[in-house]
């Protein structure tokens, strides 16, 4: 497997060259960059193909993979909204994931598939959200790209048996699951999912999360929280996966930097499947 780390990673503001040398030096294989509003630091709504390709040739130079491109522009353009207008900014913002992906040379998008709230039913988002993705499927065969659905904290796909069915019924061999093992450990067992998820995972992203907390700030470090690192390892082995995996955790208060380094070490341990309890 390879060790990959988010641009969410570092603070907002840092070059990408300055990323990729610090991404580069700590041991990491590939980088995860995020779509972003016109103005950050990166890839945005406004990036030519031209630019991403550039973009591309500047990670490669520091022999640096961009595997997946990630988002968090969905949360405020949810392909579930009750608003057609909403609905097609949305589709509009994974078009251009998709894209930009093809351009850098990445092969899954994570899309959050939409989100559970006073407006929106449950029932109202599966439906809403399954028939947008069914719109971009066409997109994504035609570049080539893996839409990766991501089980976030959105009130939506709670358990692994429900995720494998919505990803069922879009029948098709572009969309799958991008599972966080962090995002889960709130209400089950994230070597549970992976089993059941199985080859349906495109990617992976990891964090790791203290349970006694039970809210957003119980997010933590790779090895500091409840994850069962060990059963992960085992459970994406036994289910054959060999692509990236991908830490998704804030940067630090202080020295930010240094979370690279850290984290690319804690990899180390989870991947090689040493002590890491």
């Amino acid at each position: 497997m390879l060790k990959g780390i988010n641009q969410w990673c570092f603070p907002d503001a840092t070059p990408l060259e300055t990323l990729f040398a610090h991404s580069q030096k700590a041991g990491f294989d590939a980088v995860e960059l995020n779509l972003y509003q016109p103005g950050a630091v990166g890839l945005t709504l406004e990036t030519s193909l031209h630019e991403a390709e550039d973009i591309a040739k500047l990670a490669e130079s520091f022999n640096l993979q961009l595997r997946s491109l990630s988002t968090g522009l969905l949360w405020q353009a949810p392909l579930s909204s009750p608003d057609e207008s909403v609905r097609e900014k949305g589709r509009a913002i994974v078009e251009k994931q998709i894209e930009l992906a093809n351009a850098i040379g990445a092969d899954t998008v994570l899309v959050v598939p939409g989100v559970v709230d006073a407006q929106t039913s449950y029932e109202q988002c599966y439906e809403h959200s399954q028939r947008e993705l069914r719109k971009l499927i066409p997109v994504a065969e035609k570049h080539g790209i893996q839409i990766g659905i991501e089980n976030v904290w959105n009130k939506f796909l709670l358990s692994p048996l429900e995720m494998a069915r919505y990803i069922d019924e879009l029948d098709s061999p572009y969309v799958g699951a991008y599972f966080d093992v962090g995002n889960v450990l709130q209400f089950g067992y994230p070597e549970q999912w992976i089993r059941i998820l199985g080859k349906r995972i495109r990617k992976v992203h990891v964090k790791d999360f203290r349970t006694n907390v039970g809210n957003i700030t119980g997010f933590v470090p790779l090895l500091a929280g409840d994850v069962n690192w060990r059963e992960v390892r085992t459970a994406l082995a036994e289910i054959g996966y060999q692509d990236t995996v991908t830490a998704e955790i804030s940067p630090y208060a202080a020295s930010p930097v240094q979370l690279a380094y850290d984290t690319a070490a804690h990899l180390a341990v989870i991947l090689d499947q040493e002590t890491a309890e």
